[in-house]
């Protein structure tokens, strides 16, 4: 990718196709990548010893005796005097919150009685991914406190403990150095919201709030978007390797700090599928140059100074000189339009109104044209455009969106009334502006957001976080929306409730000198045992390679292949019943249609007792292998009866007639048995 000079500030500009962000090129953009993991770890919450277990409930299903509380947050000053823009944010979008108590969820979790000291297994397995990613350790552990303002926390905050820092970790594209390892509680899980007249309420549930989270930040060494898919595999292979991490959907989550020289950095929330993250670095890519070309665009009309190649020449005189302008250009006065719309065709518009909604709107000076509308890229998502950061800064304040001009007449909206609201408002020619269907109040604080948001348009890109776009569990193009802007260090304070905590160098010798196999490690422990590539793989993936061990050198002595099958048939919920059974199956004791009857049954773990019950109950039921008599009489039946098809046939004929004689044999004989003597049997015939 080359670059061109701009003359009137005498810097260079970035070159690339927004429509073709594949081709997009990294070095030259100035390409910044970090990556954080969150992952959630198998041990007792953090600060209340109460149990890491989730509930798979749905809103409509949660049990009745449940408690619920009721809270709303309040924004305060803070030391300095001033309320905090997010608070003052998340005040006036008037929200309640209601919280459901889980079983697992008590006082702590309710903010109603003071935090207990970390819980020891979950400092020492963070301690042991320290030592694993050879990070140095804090030796005085303090805790935390970082604010919250959704709800998600019922005290306002979450607990993080800062557990070590200067790690790193390999990748196939070269080392990736590891910032910072935090130990920290995770967040109530959101159930759903439910709208009322003045505002809203959003229920949690408080199952997941307190489970331990590690927190692994990654310094800025990602090289590409495909180098970040590399990066996030290899810390999540590495943080398994442990086995003491939470599997399945939700219990890891991955952020990505992004960004380009001509924009700013985002971090990206919701990259669940770690194959998309390729994807959504270069659709956020794109975005970050669309709106570096935009504020340019702006400026040049607006005849400001023009915004540097780079952030990091960017003059703070300069960026307040043209804040000031944008203010002046894009005043916030939202305007009741309701009267324009009393005979509109809109469906959304009409069933609103009929429900006491009111229809608001802002002028955008100078943005006809520049909002946009949805037009997809040579891949499909959507291009960037300013149209749908307008509407994901509106939704913030609970609405489902806005009109713009630029799409209009659409929707049911009609030309007349486009030219109404335009004459209303005042508009020139070149003049945009945004409508709001909702109750006063949530109308008005989304169209100062609209209005905000679009100042921001002669700015780069504002530092924030984003969440993917999902739609039925899925992403839906790899686009994103804006979530909330980015915190700073200011929200961090020290937890007084919570004493801190020293590492000793005793502890963290034992955790250096006993650290967990690698993956690579236990693959090579499997080879040699008759294990094809499928089995060592789904033995790795199921976590199973220590229980095949420990079957193949315990007390059974279990063959390799066969104890490796029914592992991985079977499952791990009852291993000593399943051990048992294959045991008495192998030394010819049950046939195998008596393995799972049997494992379904069994109450107890003890082997010697399981030993006796199946062999009990095998010969009680007819789990019994035929012998040799039996199983030879039926061989000669069903030669006998198909004799055509064996001198047909031949040696081959030994696949098919081995179900037949298993069938007269009511699957009570041996099948190695039965294909030996269905092969020394037709042999005899042939010769």
């Amino acid at each position: 990718m080359s670059v061109t000079p701009i003359p009137a500030n005498g810097t260079m500009e970035p070159v690339g196709d927004i429509r073709k962000p594949d081709t997009l090129d990294s070095v030259a953009l100035g390409f910044m990548c970090g990556l954080e993991i969150h992952q959630q770890l198998a041990t007792d919450k953090l600060h209340s010893r109460m149990p890491s277990e989730l509930y798979d409930f749905k809103l409509d299903g949660i049990p009745k005796e449940w408690n619920r509380t009721s809270r709303k947050l309040r924004a305060s000053e803070g030391e300095g005097g001033r309320v905090d823009v997010a608070a003052r944010f998340e005040q006036r979008r008037n929200r309640d919150f209601e919280y459901v108590q889980a079983p697992n969820a008590g006082l702590i979790e309710l903010d109603e009685a003071p935090p207990m000291k970390h819980d020891a297994n979950a400092v020492d397995l963070a301690l042991t991914m320290t030592a694993m990613m050879d990070a140095k350790p804090i030796p005085n552990l303090q805790t935390m406190r970082k604010t919250v303002v959704d709800g998600s926390n019922t005290s306002g905050f979450q607990r993080t403990t800062l557990i070590a820092t200067g790690g790193r970790i390999d990748t196939d594209s070269g080392k990736v150095g590891i910032d910072l390892i935090s130990l920290e509680e995770d967040s109530a899980r959101k159930l759903g919201t439910l709208a009322s007249d003045d505002g809203e309420t959003v229920i949690y549930t408080l199952d997941r709030l307190g489970i331990p989270l590690v927190e692994v930040a990654t310094a800025p060494d990602v090289k590409s978007p495909e180098h970040a898919r590399q990066t996030a595999i290899a810390l999540g292979r590495l943080l398994r390797d442990t086995r003491q991490v939470r599997r399945g959907l939700g219990s890891i989550r991955q952020d990505l700090n992004v960004s380009i020289a001509c924009g700013d950095r985002v971090e990206i929330k919701g990259c669940q599928d770690l194959d998309w993250i390729p994807r959504i670095i270069r659709l956020e890519m794109a975005r970050q140059l669309h709106f570096y070309r935009l504020a340019n665009e702006l400026r040049k009309e607006a005849n400001l100074p023009l915004l540097p190649s780079d952030r990091a020449d960017d003059a703070t005189p300069v960026e307040n000189r043209v804040a000031l302008a944008a203010s002046s250009r894009i005043p916030l006065e939202v305007h009741d339009l309701t009267e324009l719309f009393g005979t509109c065709e809109s469906t959304v518009v009409r069933v609103s109104l009929e429900e006491g909604a009111t229809v608001h709107g802002v002028a955008l000076l100078g943005f006809l044209g520049k909002i946009g509308i949805k037009t997809d890229d040579a891949n499909a998502p959507q291009l960037p455009r300013l149209g749908r950061e307008l509407a994901s800064a509106a939704k913030l304040a609970g609405v489902a969106g806005i009109f713009q001009s630029d799409e209009l007449p659409d929707y049911g909206i009609s030309q007349e009334e486009v030219d109404s609201v335009r004459s209303h408002l005042s508009l020139d020619e070149s003049d945009a502006f945004a409508l709001c269907v909702a109750p006063a109040w949530q109308a008005e604080l989304a169209l100062e957001s609209v209005v905000n948001r679009t100042r921001l348009a002669y700015h780069r890109i504002p530092k924030e976080v984003r969440n993917v776009v999902i739609r039925k569990g899925q992403p839906e193009d790899g686009t994103t929306t804006a979530l909330r802007p980015l915190p700073g260090r200011a929200r961090m304070y020290p937890e007084t409730d919570v004493p801190v905590l020293e590492i000793t160098s005793e502890q963290w010798d034992v955790i250096r000198n006993d650290l967990p196999l690698t993956t690579a490690e236990r693959e090579g422990r499997l080879q040699g045992h008759d294990l094809s590539p499928n089995q060592i793989e789904a033995l790795l993936n199921g976590e199973m390679d220590d229980l095949f061990f420990e079957g193949m050198e315990g007390k059974l002595k279990l063959p390799g292949k066969a104890w490796a099958s029914a592992l991985l048939e079977f499952g791990t919920q009852k291993v000593s019943a399943l051990a048992a059974a294959i045991h008495l199956r192998e030394t010819g004791t049950m046939t195998r249609e008596g393995v799972e009857p049997l494992i379904e049954e069994a109450e107890t773990a003890d082997i010697d007792a399981l030993l006796d019950w199946m062999s009990s109950e095998a010969e009680a039921r007819g789990f019994t292998p035929a012998g040799t008599g039996a199983v030879e009489k039926a061989v000669d039946e069903v030669l006998a009866e198909r004799s055509d098809f064996v001198n047909e046939r031949g040696l081959n004929a030994i696949g098919p007639l081995m179900g037949v004689v298993m069938q007269k044999l009511g699957g009570s004989a041996d099948g190695k048995k039965v294909n030996q003597v269905l092969k020394e049997k037709i042999g005899e015939t042939l010769k």
